[in-house]
C-alpha cells in the first residue's frame, strides 16, 4: 500500500493543482474562455485514453476518436430519447466500451499485428465518418433523434442527476468537465500501478516473455483497450456539451491524427504529458485560426516532425530526465572535488 501511494504521489500532486485551477478559473476567466476550456478538457480526456492504451498497453490505436465520437452520438441520442442526461451518459460509455470489446476481440484473439491493428482502427473510424455523413434524410433516426447527416445533431445539455429540468450552465459544465478529467486522471494513474497495469506494461515491453510467464496477453490487451474506449466516450460526452452539437467531423482523419500528435508531443508512457500537450496545441491551433499566413495542418506537421527528431521521448519525460540530471550533477561535482589529484 505504501509503495502504491509513493508511486501515486506525482499524480495526486497534479490532481491537487487541477482542483485549485478548477476553483480559481471561473472567477478569473471570461465566459467565452470557460466554454473553450470545456472543449479542451474533453479533448484532454481523449488524449488520456490514448495515453493509457498506447503508452501503457503498447496498442497503437489510430482510431481512438471512433470511441470518442460514438460516445458523443450515443449520449446525444440517449439524452433526446430519455429526456435527460443521467442515463444517456451511462449509455454512451456502454456503447463505446461494447463496440471496443467486440472490435478488440477479433483483433487481439485473431493475433492481428500492431501495424494492421492501426490500419484496422483507422479504417473503422473512417467508415463511421462516411456512414454518419450519409444519414441526412428524415428516415435516419433512432427513436426521436434524427442523425442529421453532415449537419450533425444538437446535443441536449447536461442536467443535475435525476432532474432533467435542472439544466447546468456553462460554468457548471466546466466544473463537471474538470472533475471528470481529474477523477479519470487519478483512476488511470492508480490503474497503471495495479497488477493489471504492470502486466500490461510487461506485455508492451515483451509480449512473448509475458506469455511464457503464463499471462493471457490477449485478455489483458482487450481489457485495457475497452477501458480506454470507455474513457474516450466520456470525453465525447463532454465535447458535445462544450460545443453544443455533434457532427461526423468527430470521426475525421484530422482528429484521429491530432490525438496521436498529442501523445507523441506530451510523451508516450506518461499521463500528464499528453494532457498538457492537448491544452497547448488546442490553444495554438485556435490562435492560428485567426490568421491566414500559415496553414494549421502545416504547422502541426512541422511540430510533429520536430518533436520526433529533437524530443523523441516527448516533453514530460524530457523534463523529468533533465531535472534528474540536474539533481545528480552537484553530487558528482562534490565527489570529483574531494578526489585527490593523483587518484585513479
Amino acid at each position: 500500500m505504501g509503495g502504491t501511494l509513493r508511486e501515486l504521489r506525482p499524480t495526486l500532486v497534479w490532481a491537487l493543482i487541477g482542483v485549485i485551477f478548477t476553483l480559481a478559473a471561473p472567477s478569473v476567466l471570461q465566459l467565452f474562455t470557460i466554454i473553450n476550456l470545456t472543449t479542451a478538457i474533453a479533448l484532454a480526456v481523449l488524449a488520456l485514453s490514448l495515453a493509457l492504451v498506447w503508452g501503457y498497453g503498447g496498442i497503437l490505436c489510430f482510431g481512438q476518436v471512433a470511441f470518442f465520437g460514438l460516445g458523443a452520438y450515443a449520449y446525444t441520442i440517449g439524452a433526446i430519447n430519455f429526456g435527460g442526461s443521467t442515463w444517456a451518459i451511462l449509455v454512451a460509455v456502454m456503447v463505446a466500451s461494447a463496440f471496443a470489446a467486440a472490435l478488440g476481440y477479433f483483433i487481439f484473439y485473431g493475433r492481428v499485428s500492431d501495424v494492421y491493428l492501426g490500419v484496422i482502427t483507422l479504417t473503422v473510424t473512417l467508415i463511421l465518418f462516411s456512414l454518419i455523413r450519409r444519414t441526412s434524410g428524415p428516415e435516419y433516426k433512432i427513436g426521436n433523434a434524427l442523425l442529421g447527416g453532415f449537419n450533425g445533431v444538437s446535443s441536449p445539455p447536461l442536467n443535475a442527476p435525476w432532474d432533467a429540468r435542472a439544466i447546468l450552465f456553462p460554468e457548471q459544465v466546466f466544473y463537471v468537465a474538470m472533475a471528470a478529467l481529474i477523477i479519470l486522471y487519478v483512476f488511470v494513474g492508480w490503474l497503471v500501478t495495479t497488477h493489471f497495469g504492470r502486466v500490461c506494461v510487461a506485455i508492451r515491453e515483451n509480449e512473448t516473455r509475458a506469455e511464457l510467464l503464463g499471462y493471457d496477453t490477449r485478455l489483458y490487451k482487450l481489457g485495457i483497450f475497452t477501458i480506454g474506449a470507455g474513457i474516450a466516450a466520456i470525453g465525447g460526452v463532454l465535447f458535445c456539451n462544450g460545443v453544443g452539437r455533434v457532427t461526423p467531423d468527430v470521426f475525421s482523419l484530422y482528429n484521429a491524427a491530432l490525438t496521436i500528435i498529442w501523445v507523441i508531443v506530451g510523451g508516450r508512457g506518461t499521463l500528464i504529458g499528453p494532457i498538457g500537450a492537448t491544452f497547448g496545441l488546442f490553444y495554438l491551433t485556435a490562435s492560428l485560426g485567426g490568421q491566414s499566413v500559415f496553414n494549421n495542418n502545416l504547422v502541426l506537421g512541422i511540430i510533429l516532425i520536430l518533436f520526433v527528431l529533437l524530443v523523441p521521448k516527448g516533453v514530460a519525460p524530457t523534463i523529468v530526465d533533465w531535472t534528474r540530471g540536474r539533481r545528480r550533477a552537484p553530487g558528482r561535482t562534490r565527489r570529483r572535488r574531494a578526489r585527490p589529484e593523483g587518484g585513479a
